[in-house]
């Protein structure tokens, strides 16, 4: 009977364990969200367009989100009452964070295209996929 009970905790508990989402994804989840969000309160009419990284390659990702990280700090709000939650969301989203893997890429920011600042949140919101 103990065994049977102590069986039933462990198998109890490696469920949970396995279900359980990491705190990176859930990191990354938030962020999504926020970037999200933002698209709907990012002034996107007579706003400067953005250096935007687009098919990337693999050791070319620390670049690209260095040049998001830039450019989410020049977005403005659509409207001075979205201020608040804007500026929380441009927070949130600058502390995303990518190790580097140490290749060398050829790309710096201001080779890539410049977009709308909403455009420029969905290629972003893609490389968070």
């Amino acid at each position: 009977m103990k065994r049977m009970s102590i069986f039933c905790i462990l198998l109890f508990c490696s469920t949970m364990v396995l279900t359980a989402s990491s705190p990176r994804t859930l990191k990354y989840k938030q962020i999504q969200k926020k970037i999200r969000d933002l698209e709907s309160m990012v002034k996107d009419k007579d706003a400067e367009l953005l250096h935007t990284p687009e098919s990337l390659v693999e050791g070319c990702l620390s670049t690209a989100v260095t040049c998001f990280k830039k450019g989410i700090q020049k977005l403005q709000p659509a409207s001075s009452q979205e201020n608040e939650a804007f500026t929380k969301a441009i927070r949130i989203v600058s502390k995303f964070t990518y190790r580097d893997s140490g290749e060398h890429c050829e790309f710096t920011c201001e080779s890539y295209e410049k977009k709308t600042p909403k455009e420029f949140l969905k290629s972003f919101e893609n490389l968070m996929k």
